[in-house]
């Protein structure tokens, strides 16, 4: 065409006859899924990132040669025949990477030394329950029963947005579900909280909404689900870890002939006659496109990059009311990474979440849930520690207010309070495996004012809107009703987590269906295929990884 890459993005109407132009904001995986789908569909993209590197907060850094992986605990689709694992292939996500798979989800424990493992075989976990509590056998063996039929259920996400499925892909879909309706209305009208209070064993009674780590007030059907997932090996830890997951599907990007700017911010949308036309950044350059697709945090989309010009009823009411009630946005979390020498006994499960006494919940700075999460890092993946040495990771959800105003008011007090968390944790890690504070080389905190300082999430939330909750109806009818984009702003769309959702797999989606509707309205074929790179995962994708501040130690 006779013009530079950048003299393509500066200049206001592109070439005749060139591919469209479209700029991404944004490179969490978001982001890197509308680009690896917009480049097979013909398009020209580009993503500026204010960060030095790709994944928002599915991210990694390192300590003394320990990495501390901070989002990844499952990943849905990790096994071959579903479109959860499609939409991996597609994005190079899994390329070249061994998946480490474990037979329990997770470890409950009590402040008493009783424990109670959730297995992920129903005969396996029915069998431990009933010695744990047999005179709770009808509701353990109703629990079992249930996850012995979710075993042959596989609600996978859908491949395109319901206003472009035909009436036969419309039919097929329904078909899938009809034999199991009964069983999914139950199971989601049913709380765990309420299940779990048909347990009299006190243990159980508390251990049951833990299953996933945290207890995240979901209905029994995700607990259901995703255990007969990971039955089959579809919810497994990928080779690589978070970071690893968004390298990939950088590689994957770039390889397609995408384009990231990292440290490039950007400052505002550019509009002209309400239809968005580029961005301008922090440096004051000004790059053009067709088409703008914001990726990035959505409080800061809406407020910052659009001036607060253009919204829409549903993201009105995401973002000026639900915001505020913490019963649909995931809390802040509060992270403590532990690199010490050697490792733990061979028996300890991989994830355990302790049930603390109120002494110890009265010390740990921040706790909502009188809990803590306790996962050994180096069972996942023998690539985060240097040989003879391990990483533990723990977490717990944490108000992120507090933190916030601590940190703006007087900052010796906050690191202060990191401390007191670590120190915490040392003890802790101490009462649980006597002799390893004297192993202990390194302890990192990360608070939810941390989360958000680096990947600009709103409030630290890592996973935004809560499932099961009045955000879901509004997310499906901005992705469904609005095609995410807002009323009277053309030549843009949303993408990210604060409007497709929150886990990975539906951020992953949600940029194949933002796609599909550029597609639409640019007259071009959506197209899709699988990555065929073989080559074999190695540490030195992750590439330079970024180290946080040494006073959080």
């Amino acid at each position: 065409m006779g013009r530079s890459a950048r003299a393509q993005w500066s200049a206001r109407e592109r070439l005749s006859g060139s591919a469209p132009r479209v700029i991404i904001v944004g490179a969490g995986l978001g982001g890197l899924s509308t680009g690896c789908y917009g480049q097979m569909s013909g398009m020209e993209t580009r993503i500026f990132e204010k960060h030095v590197l790709p994944g928002g907060c599915c991210t990694s850094w390192s300590r003394d040669g320990y990495i501390f992986d901070y989002c990844i605990e499952w990943l849905t689709g990790t096994a071959p025949g579903n479109n959860a694992n499609q939409i991996w292939r597609e994005l190079g996500a899994l390329n070249g990477k061994t998946v480490q798979n474990f037979d329990m989800f997770n470890t409950v424990a009590g402040e008493d030394g009783r424990s109670v493992a959730f297995y992920n075989d129903p005969d396996r976990l029915e069998r431990h329950l009933l010695r744990l509590s047999p005179v709770d056998a009808p509701v353990i063996r109703s629990f079992c029963r249930d996850l012995r039929r979710f075993a042959d259920v596989n609600l996978e996400p859908s491949l395109k947005p319901a206003p472009l499925q035909t009436a036969e892909e419309r039919t097929a879909a329904l078909r899938k579900t009809l034999p199991v309706q009964e069983l999914l209305q139950r199971t989601v009208g049913t709380s765990m909280a309420s299940f779990a209070a048909r347990f009299q064993d006190p243990l159980l009674r508390r251990a049951l909404p833990f299953i996933f780590y945290q207890d995240h007030d979901f209905p029994l059907l995700p607990f259901l689900l995703h255990m007969a997932g990971a039955r089959r090996s579809n919810a497994g830890f990928p080779q690589g870890g978070s970071l690893g997951l968004a390298r990939s599907i950088e590689e994957r990007y770039t390889a397609l002939g995408g384009r990231i700017d990292y440290r490039a911010r950007v400052e505002r949308i550019l509009i002209e006659d309400d239809r968005a036309v580029g961005v301008e950044l922090r440096n004051g350059e000004r790059h053009y496109a067709d088409h703008i697709v914001s990726a990035c945090d959505g409080a800061a989309t809406m407020e910052r990059l659009l001036d607060g010009r253009y919204s829409s009823p549903k993201v009105k009411e995401l973002f000026k009311l639900v915001l505020d009630t913490s019963e649909v946005v995931h809390p802040g979390v509060v992270s403590v990474f532990v690199g010490y020498k050697g490792d733990v006994e061979p028996d300890v499960p991989h994830s355990t979440t302790h049930l603390l006494s109120e002494a110890d919940s009265a010390r740990l700075p921040g706790v909502m849930q009188n809990s803590l999460v306790v996962q050994l890092r180096s069972r996942y993946s023998g690539e985060v520690a240097p040989a003879g040495k391990s990483v533990i990771y723990c977490n717990y959800f944490s108000d992120y207010a507090s933190w916030k105003t601590l940190r703006r008011t007087d900052r010796r007090k906050y690191w202060e309070r990191k401390r007191e968390v670590g120190e915490f944790v040392r003890e802790f890690l101490e009462r649980c495996h006597p002799g390893i504070a004297d192993r202990i080389e390194v302890v990192d905190v990360a608070t939810p004012v941390t989360t958000e300082r680096y990947t600009g999430n709103l409030h630290g939330s890592i996973i935004a809107w809560k499932s099961f909750t009045d955000a879901d109806s509004l997310l499906q009818g901005l992705i469904n009703e609005d095609r995410l984009r807002l009323p009277g702003l053309d030549g843009f769309s949303l993408a990210g987590q604060w409007f497709t959702g929150g886990s990975l797999i539906r951020v992953a989606v949600g940029g194949r269906f933002v796609t599909q509707y550029i597609c639409e309205e640019l007259g071009l074929e959506f197209r899709a295929w699988e990555s065929t790179d073989g080559e074999a995962w190695h540490p030195g994708k992750l590439g330079p990884l970024p180290q946080l501040d040494k006073s959080m130690t």
